[in-house]
């Protein structure tokens, strides 16, 4: 039998493609990754999207979880280039009148920001500022056994919450606003349950690390890990989309950094009936609508606090946010949407001409929407930033369809890699012993799709890479940071 060309094959460059080829590279084994776009990175490219000059991030802009990920923080990044800058006001919520809800490094700081709502704020993330450290493994991975039960126990008691039933701790609209933007980064129901969740994670990893930008855009998150794998001996192939199985070269194990319909096209004449059924009926969540800003001046925010942000949460109250998401939910698209805004180019100047500003937004939208969205964000912040409109010199949009032509996993627009939902938390995207097996020996899936879930922080690669090692190559690593 001929030796394969490689131990094992990668599709896909975002960053959980990335962290499993570093994964499978760093014990020895001969790695290709191969990507279908020019440009490596996935939902981690920048690139000129309005004028020349202005760096604009495709997809993900602000990495909380970048930072907080226990994967790349085992990796030396910063030799490959990587500088994250920290804004002074991590997130920032402005509500009517010019006052705003804020989110700072110091958690002290921002529980006492929070006013008659001190108290509630240091009850609900206060006990994970120090356990955090211990379960963070175990809540950013695969259904298993946690090392410390008591404390995981004591953060699902509040994690498996839904938005809705944990903001009755907070009273005033500045502590209810600000759990809905947080809790609105689920891309789901605020009454769902496990919305608690994302909120006290994202909040969690602001007052331990940050919620950083890389200095010159998401790319360079993208490229450090390429420059690392290389390092190691990996080798790169990009502008070459895998249709099918017969498109790769022979190799011990394949990994997909794809949702769920890419896996089925490419290779499901390979998988049984069962789990070709379970991946049709893999469920995707709403779309986003995506706006990227040339500015001619920083945004005139009413709250000077807001300003000094690299993240705002556009919405108001907490009953603006939740009607607005339950409306994309619905299939509606709300006159008041939820915005998520990046204002990177406040604070890296490699983003724009001398003078001049970058900014970033979306909202949510229903599945598969091509409703253009743009007067709809464009009010909501120039509602609290009066005169914004002013400031553009040129805007590029993207509706869900735009997106999806643009990276193939935004399936109807969702950047999540599917709903993450109670019933797809630890089951996608099937119910397996291990969710990055597929029922093919040697092929798995190490996309979003997987535990746990979206957002840029490999932790799905770096899961999927360790799967494989110990099926196919007999080899068992643990993480270590």
């Amino acid at each position: 039998m001929s030796k394969p060309d490689y131990d094992a094959i990668v599709v896909g460059s975002g960053p959980n493609g990335l962290a499993a080829a570093i994964t499978l590279q760093q014990q020895g084994l001969s790695v290709l990754l191969i990507e279908g776009e020019e440009t490596i990175g996935g939902g981690l490219r920048s690139s000129e999207l309005t004028l020349p000059g202005f760096i604009h991030d495709e997809c993900s802009a602000i990495h909380p979880l970048a930072v907080g990920s226990p994967f790349f923080n085992s990796l030396p990044l910063s030799e490959h280039g990587l500088e994250f800058i920290n804004p002074p006001v991590h997130a920032s919520h402005p509500l009517d009148g010019g006052l705003s809800a804020n989110v700072f490094s110091d958690f002290h700081e921002t529980a006492r920001s929070l006013g008659k709502d001190e108290t509630a704020y240091r009850d609900l993330i206060g006990p994970f500022i120090e356990s955090w450290k211990h379960i963070d493994k175990s809540v950013l991975g695969p259904l298993s056994v946690p090392s410390h039960p008591l404390m995981m126990a004591q953060f699902g008691m509040k994690a498996l919450r839904s938005a809705t039933f944990i903001s009755k701790r907070f009273k005033t609209k500045e502590g209810r606003g600000l759990w809905a933007g947080m809790t609105a980064h689920s891309i789901l129901p605020l009454t769902k349950s496990t919305t608690a969740a994302i909120g006290i994670v994202l909040i969690l990893n602001a007052h331990r690390r940050g919620w950083p930008m890389p200095k010159g855009g998401s790319q360079q998150i993208a490229n450090s890990l390429a420059s690392l794998f290389r390092a190691l001996g990996g080798e790169i192939h990009t502008g070459r989309y895998v249709l099918s199985l017969k498109d790769l070269p022979p190799a011990k194990a394949v990994l997909f950094d794809v949702t769920p319909k890419q896996l089925l096209e490419i290779a499901g004449y390979k998988f049984s009936s069962i789990y070709q059924w379970q991946l049709n009926r893999y469920r995707y969540g709403m779309g986003v609508f995506k706006i990227d800003w040339a500015l001619n001046d920083v945004i005139p925010f009413t709250s000077n606090d807001v300003r000094r942000a690299g993240t705002v949460h556009i919405g108001n109250t907490y009953e603006e946010i939740a009607a607005s998401e339950q409306a994309a939910w619905d299939g509606k698209h709300s006159e008041k949407p939820f915005v998520l805004l990046a204002q990177p180019s406040v604070f890296d100047e490699t983003r724009a001409p001398q003078g001049r500003h970058t900014a970033w937004a979306y909202c949510h939208v229903p599945n598969g929407s091509t409703v253009d969205m743009t007067d709809a964000i464009e009010k909501q912040v120039e509602r609290f930033a009066p005169g914004f409109r002013d400031t553009i010199i040129a805007r590029g949009t993207r509706n869900t369809k735009e997106m999806q032509a643009k990276n193939p996993n935004y399936v109807g627009g969702d950047i999540n890699g599917g709903m993450l939902d109670i019933s797809q938390l630890f089951t996608r995207p099937a119910l397996r012993s291990s969710p990055y097996r597929t029922s093919a020996k040697g092929i798995y899936i190490c996309s979003s799709s997987t535990p746990p879930g979206g957002g840029v922080h490999g932790m799905c690669g770096y899961h999927a890479a360790r799967r494989a090692l110990r099926d196919i190559f007999n080899i068992k690593i643990e993480l270590e940071y």
